[in-house]
């Protein structure tokens, strides 16, 4: 089999399974099963594909097509310009949350203290770490989450010390001059709602904020008076129809900003202990 029948034959299996993005999610499979770039197809659509090659594509054809995220069978996904692994333990980055680093960049920078709560694969931490060249801390309740933090953080180079923690929790008073959160935020009565991919494949613990959906931007805006610093900062991200209820939430705090996303949906909320 060629390159260009595969790619052809993926991408019709693809949309008949009501995969978007077929053809592109046909070639970063093949990509990924040839252990090339995509680019490499274009100038070679009538290389035979080696044996082992055409398994594994197969594999992963059947695997998207049975709801599997493509990020979790390539185990990568691209964060700030940064590549990140990404397994089954942690969510997904999504390109919203870079409105996240971009508001720190812009009301927090000279933050010298960092710590990234709920941290998941470390994409936050590791790149305001990067970015800032500021003590980076991170926190997450599941230890094989951390340790994908710990991997992700390594592998860039970045200096990022993660614990494993309900919240910040091991986090010491007053010891810190920036927090940053992309909370759970998913109420559990939308659950059945949430697509295929999201539902069945992404974990629960980072996608669901309890029943309202508000419970995890309580409990982090009541112990960030605990962890902060007087002036530090309160960066997290917004999930849909959670603006009003997080508005009361930072009504005493100084200097509320809620940035919205390219959509002009508000994404990131920010504010300043006084």
């Amino acid at each position: 089999m060629t390159i260009q029948t595969a790619l052809l034959q993926g991408t019709e299996l693809l949309e008949g399974a009501g995969v978007a993005v077929p053809r592109l999610t046909a070639e970063v499979l093949l990509g990924h099963a040839m252990h090339c770039e995509r680019v490499y197809f274009y100038a070679h659509p009538e290389q035979d594909l080696k044996e082992v090659e055409w398994i594994h594509y197969g594999r992963y054809l059947h695997e998207r097509m049975n709801g599997k995220p493509t990020q979790y069978i390539t185990k990568r996904q691209e964060f700030y310009g940064r590549e990140f692994c990404v397994t089954p333990d942690v969510l997904i980055p999504r390109p919203e949350t870079e409105h996240v680093v971009e508001t720190v960049l812009a009301v927090a920078r000279t933050a010298r203290r960092i710590l990234d709560v709920g941290t998941g694969s470390g994409a936050l931490a590791a790149t305001l770490q990067l970015e800032t060249g500021a003590e980076t801390w991170a926190s997450d309740i599941s230890l094989a989450a951390a340790q994908v933090a710990a991997g992700n953080a390594a592998r860039l180079g970045a200096t990022v010390r993660v614990v494993v923690c309900d919240l910040m929790e091991a986090i010491d008073m007053h010891s810190c001059d920036l927090i940053v959160s992309n909370p759970p935020y998913v109420p559990l009565t939308e659950r059945e709602g949430l697509q295929r991919e999201v539902r069945d494949f992404e974990p629960h613990v980072a996608l669901f904020g309890g029943p309202t959906g508000f419970e995890l931007y309580d409990r982090i805006e009541a112990d960030a008076h605990r962890v902060l610093r007087p002036g530090g900062w309160l960066v997290m991200e917004l999930g849909f129809g959670c603006l009003p209820h997080v508005e009361e939430l930072l009504r005493t705090w100084r200097n509320p900003q809620f940035v919205p996303d390219l959509a002009g949906i508000p994404r990131v909320a920010a504010a300043q202990l006084g």
